[in-house]
């Protein structure tokens, strides 16, 4: 048994409890950088998912996104009153609309993505350039070794689950 550093609480010396406390951090801090642009970090998500995969229907991105139809439908009708996407009839099925990023969304992407940038140096600042790529390499190799998805947040889903059934 390791003796614990008595400066430092013992919470402080769980690898869940820091994940989880840095976690808490970004996501606060992410929200509140991109607050002043009127977007929320699920905004940028859904944003960043379009840009590779545009036009993609409501229920292909909440599948993607894991996220739960009607928090989609939501997203979507928020990103779209603010003119960053729009609906069109799906090519293929009648009964589902398409989601378009127009160029008003492109250029808000740019900027979420800038500071998102911004935010992962900020919270690597206490590291060197090598101590960053190890860190993330690390961070890599635990998200995979827990089954998360790349590139997703499981905040995205709430309470209720990723449910995309119609």
């Amino acid at each position: 048994m390791t003796d614990v550093d008595p400066k430092y609480p013992a919470l402080y010396q769980s690898p869940a409890f820091l994940f989880g406390q840095l976690g808490s951090r970004a996501t606060y801090r992410f929200t509140e950088l991109l607050a002043p642009l009127g977007v929320k970090p699920a905004h940028h998500g859904t944003l960043r998912i379009l840009e590779v995969n545009d036009g993609q229907s409501q229920q292909q991105l909440c599948e993607a996104l894991g996220i739960h139809r009607n928090v989609m439908v939501g997203l979507v009708d928020e990103l779209e009153k603010r003119g960053l996407v729009e609906r069109r009839r799906h090519p293929v099925d009648r009964r589902a609309h398409a989601v378009h990023l127009l160029p008003a969304g492109r250029e808000m992407l740019s900027r979420t993505s800038e500071i998102a940038r911004g935010l992962d140096a900020e919270m690597l600042a206490a590291l060197d350039p090598a101590e960053r790529t190890v860190m993330l390499a690390l961070l890599q190799r635990t998200a995979d070794g827990n089954g998360l998805t790349p590139g997703i947040h499981p905040g995205l889903m709430g309470d209720q689950g990723p449910e995309c059934v119609t």
